[in-house]
C-alpha cells in the first residue's frame, strides 16, 4: 500500500500542471453533480410538502359555459352546479368515488370587529375544506360535523386577517366578528401560501344565501386509482353524469371547469423522476472531460515508466500486478479530486438551503444530499477511475521487456 501511495504521489509530482487541470475538471464535474442533485431533491421535497398539505386524490369541479348546442338548446349557456349533483356523481361511480363535498362562496361580504374590517367574503365548506385548499391550522380547530349539522355561526380566519382584526398579540380564538351584521365566533386560525379567505360551515353559508341549492364548487374524493387513465375515466364519468343532468354535451369540456389533482400528482411524480435522470446525465457528461484527462495522465505515466515496467516484467512480475497498479492509481486520482468536489458541493448545497430557509422560499425545501446519493457518487468515482486507467493499463501490458530495457 505504501508503494502504491508513493507511485501515486510520484505521478502527481511529475505532471503537476496537467494533474491540476485534470483534477479541476473532475472536481468541477462532481461539484455540479452534487449541487444539481441537491437542488433537484430540494425541489422534490418542496413539491411533496405542497402536495401533502392538500388532498391529491381528488377532482375539483366548477360550473362553466356550454359552447356546443345540445338537444335543441343553443350554445353559450351557463352551467350552475347544485347540491343534488354531489349524490349524482357519487352514485355514478361508487367504486372510484369516496366522497363528494361542496363549497359556497360570497366574495362581497365584509368581516369586521371594533378595531378593523377585512373584505374578500367567506367560503362555506365541509370539514374537508382545509385539506382541499392545502391550508394548515396554527390555532384552534376547523369546521367539524357538528358545525355542519347545527349550522353554527363559527369562522376560521387566515392568520394575517386575524392579526388585522384583533391585533398582533391578541388570541383571536373564541372572540367574535361580524359577517353581514351577524355575530360569528372565531374557532381557528390557519396559514396558506396564497389563500387568505375565511371559512364558515357549508350549511351556515347556504342559510345566509337564502337556502339556495346552487354551489360554486365541488370536490370529488377518489379512491383505488393508480394510473392517469383511471383518473381520466372518473373525469369522463363526471362529464357524463352532469351532462345528462344539466343538458350539455359530455364532450364539451368548457361546460365544466375540472382540476384533476390526482392526475396532476402522478404527472408531477413522473416529472421529478425524469428530472433526477436528467441531472445524473448532465453531471456525468460534465465529468467526462475529467475522466478523459485522468486517462491522458495515465497514458503519459505509462510512457514515462516504460523502462520500469520492462524491468518488472523481466524479473517476473505478472501482467495482472502491473494492470492492477495502474488502474488503482487512476482510481485514487479520480477519487481524490472527486471528493474535493463532493465536499464543496455539499457546502454550497447547505448554503442554498440556508438562503431558501431565511428567504422563506418553499419551492426548494431542505436541498441536501443523503447517504444513498453519497454512496452512488462514490461508486461513480470508482468506476470512472477504473475506466480512465483501463486503456493505459492494457497498453502497458503490450510493452515487451527487451524493448523496454533497450529504450533506456
Amino acid at each position: 500500500m505504501i508503494d502504491l501511495i508513493n507511485e501515486i504521489l510520484a505521478t502527481l509530482r511529475h505532471n503537476k500542471v496537467r494533474t491540476a487541470l485534470t483534477g479541476f475538471a473532475v472536481s468541477w464535474g462532481i461539484f455540479l453533480l452534487i449541487v444539481l442533485l441537491s437542488v433537484s431533491h430540494g425541489l422534490v421535497n418542496g413539491m411533496n410538502a405542497m402536495f401533502s398539505s392538500r388532498d391529491t386524490e381528488s377532482i375539483r369541479v366548477s360550473g362553466g359555459w356550454a359552447n356546443k348546442p345540445f338537444k335543441g338548446l343553443t350554445d353559450n349557456r351557463q352551467v350552475q352546479l347544485r347540491e343534488k349533483d354531489m349524490q349524482l356523481i357519487a352514485n355514478r361511480n361508487p367504486e372510484s368515488v369516496n366522497n363528494v363535498s361542496a363549497q359556497i362562496e360570497n366574495n362581497s361580504a365584509v368581516i369586521s370587529t371594533g378595531k378593523d374590517y377585512i373584505t374578500g367574503g367567506y367560503t362555506g365548506v365541509y370539514p374537508s375544506g382545509l385539506k382541499d385548499e392545502g391550508g394548515k391550522l396554527t390555532a384552534g380547530r376547523f369546521v367539524n360535523d357538528n358545525d355542519i349539522r347545527q349550522g353554527r355561526r363559527v369562522v376560521v380566519l387566515h392568520k394575517d386577517n386575524a392579526r388585522n382584526l384583533f391585533g398582533e398579540h391578541s388570541d383571536p380564538v373564541g372572540q367574535l366578528v361580524k359577517i353581514n351584521d351577524l355575530s360569528f365566533t372565531v374557532i381557528g386560525v390557519y396559514t396558506h401560501e396564497w389563500n387568505t379567505g375565511s371559512f364558515i360551515p357549508y350549511t351556515t353559508a347556504r342559510n345566509m344565501a337564502g337556502g339556495s341549492d346552487i354551489v360554486n364548487r365541488m370536490t370529488v374524493s377518489v379512491q383505488g386509482l393508480t394510473t392517469i387513465e383511471d383518473g381520466n375515466e372518473v373525469e369522463n364519468e363526471i362529464y357524463n353524469a352532469l351532462g345528462n343532468e344539466h343538458s350539455f354535451d359530455p364532450s364539451d369540456r368548457s361546460a365544466l371547469w375540472v382540476w384533476n389533482r390526482f392526475n396532476d400528482h402522478l404527472r408531477q411524480s413522473a416529472a421529478t423522476g425524469a428530472m433526477d435522470i436528467a441531472v445524473w446525465i448532465i453531471g456525468m457528461l460534465t465529468m467526462l472531460s475529467g475522466i478523459v484527462g485522468v486517462s491522458n495522465i495515465m497514458f503519459v505515466s505509462v510512457r514515462e515508466r516504460t523502462h520500469e515496467i520492462g524491468v518488472r516484467r523481466a524479473i517476473g512480475a505478472r501482467p495482472f500486478s502491473i494492470l492492477k497498479q495502474i488502474i488503482l492509481e487512476s482510481v485514487a486520482i479520480t477519487t481524490l479530486f472527486g471528493y474535493v468536489g463532493i465536499v464543496l458541493g455539499v457546502a454550497v448545497a447547505g448554503l442554498i438551503g440556508y438562503i431558501c430557509d431565511k428567504g422563506n422560499v418553499t419551492v426548494i425545501l431542505n436541498p441536501t444530499v443523503n447517504l444513498t446519493v453519497a454512496l452512488e457518487v462514490t461508486v461513480v468515482l470508482v468506476i470512472a477511475g477504473a475506466l480512465a486507467g483501463l486503456f493505459p493499463a492494457l497498453k502497458s501490458l503490450k510493452i515487451k521487456p527487451v524493448e523496454a530495457l533497450r529504450d533506456e
